[in-house]
């Protein structure tokens, strides 16, 4: 069995690329399954997706702890404790990040162990397909990372998936042309079963705790703020000062409330916290806020 584990933020498509994945092996004649997990359930929160392939029946159900394939879709979580991109990664591991920087400069900087596959798909979907959605490459590598995927079989499940959540023909072209410049690209590596699983097959009794142990808590006031979401974004609004005419338009549709007003009635945006919607720029009437892409250092 092949397990895949994928890393991404709500709204990239993570719990797509694992469908993908999983209706791709299916047609090569293997068994599949896949399953993501939420958590917050917002957009722009960190979301894991899994999806397992293999031969026999499939009995194992839930999370992916030990992950044979790692795929990262946003470098910006390789920093955050709360998504644990690292979690079970072995020395049998490949991991995938959607990066600009080397594999050697991902190892120096996190020292993990496993094989490092580096590749910027944020550039390849901008190009192809014009938004920063990134189901079908991330499926792609995850597919030429098993070594069971071919590329017939990897197109043909980006359509049925894609056509199944009712995207429009010619946008399903782009991301299949996409895909498949992502599956060329990605190494041709295989996985390493240095540690492979045990199976455990150990019975354990669950007992009843009290809604105290058994609920989550948060016993800090107000330790929302201290998350800052400036991190999320990959195009960064920019006001152009000397032609707006304050007319607070993006002010009020902010949806975040990260624009305030300085005392001459200029918008200012808070960067720390502006996830990069550009809703402001939508809205903006004399159409002087321009979008820059975040290139961030690490």
């Amino acid at each position: 069995m092949k397990r895949i584990r994928f890393h991404g933020r709500g709204g990239q498509g993570m719990k797509t690329a694992s469908r993908i994945v999983g209706t791709a092996s299916f047609l090569e004649g293997y068994i599949a399954q896949d399953c993501p997990v939420y958590g917050a359930e917002r957009r722009g929160a960190p979301i894991q997706a899994y999806t397992r392939v293999s031969k026999n029946p499939i009995l194992e159900r839930g999370v992916i702890v030990h992950p044979d394939i790692t795929i990262i879709a946003d470098e910006t979580l390789l920093d955050d404790r709360t998504a644990n991109v690292f979690q079970g990664v072995y020395g049998g591991t490949i991991t995938m990040i959607n990066t600009h920087y080397s594999s050697a400069h991902v190892r120096e900087r996190f020292g993990i162990s496993g094989k490092i596959v580096t590749l910027d798909m944020t550039d390849i979907v901008l190009t192809q397909i014009g938004k920063p959605v990134l189901s079908s490459v991330a499926a792609a590598s995850a597919s030429k990372l098993t070594g069971m995927v071919t590329r017939q079989s990897l197109k043909e499940a980006i359509v049925r998936e894609l056509f199944s959540v009712d995207i429009p023909k010619e946008v399903v072209k782009k991301n299949v042309e996409a895909a498949l410049i992502c599956f060329d690209r990605t190494p041709d590596i295989h996985i390493d079963h240095s540690e492979p699983m045990k199976e455990d097959n150990t019975f354990v009794k669950l007992e009843y705790s009290g809604p105290y142990l058994g609920t989550p808590s948060t016993y800090a006031r107000g330790n929302t703020v201290l998350k800052k979401t400036g991190n999320w974004r990959l195009f960064k609004p920019v006001i152009d000062h000397e032609r707006c005419s304050r007319c607070r338009a993006c002010f009020v549709h902010c949806p975040h409330s990260c624009i305030s007003l300085d005392t001459a009635g200029y918008p200012r945006i808070d960067y720390e916290n502006c996830k990069g919607c550009l809703i402001c720029l939508e809205e903006c009437p004399k159409k002087v806020i321009l979008k820059k892409r975040e290139v961030r250092e690490w």
